[in-house]
């Protein structure tokens, strides 16, 4: 089975309307979208999805801007898939994030910072299973 990676395009992303640029950005990319859908994260999902961050001084911060709007979840697939969209949004923190990257192309802030992808091939898939159906994929 290929490699799959979850990037959720956050609520700052959506009003912002950077959906489809983002979209657009995958695609030309050859990246196969194998789920996608738009939700409002509740606030049980929004600490299941950040409980590394439960404790942390900005968790609070986090929890009430992930919850704030709709946001949009995708299921990537691909060779390397993980390392290439963490590479394509760019650094965590915009200012640190290159040209070209959606980061460093749309996000003002490090708490809104457009979009969130996993971090390693574990990750996505503890993500993946945290917003998806088995009967949401189209592969």
């Amino acid at each position: 089975m290929p490699e799959q990676t979850f990037l959720m395009i956050k609520p700052d992303g959506v009003k912002r309307k950077l959906v489809g640029e983002i979209i657009n950005r995958i695609e030309k990319k050859g990246l196969k979208v194998v789920a996608m859908k738009m939700l409002q994260i509740t606030e049980e999902l929004a600490e299941l999805h950040y409980y590394e961050h439960i404790g942390k001084n900005f968790y609070e911060k986090l929890i009430e801007f992930i919850t704030s709007g709709p946001v949009v979840a995708i299921v990537l697939e691909g060779d390397g898939v993980v390392e290439l969209i963490r590479n394509f949004a760019g650094k965590t923190n915009p200012k640190e994030a290159k040209y070209g990257t959606i980061r460093g192309d749309y996000a003002f802030e490090i708490t809104q910072n457009v979009i969130h992808t996993s971090d390693s091939i574990s990750s996505a898939q503890r993500e993946i299973n945290n917003f998806f159906e088995k009967a949401e994929f189209f592969i």
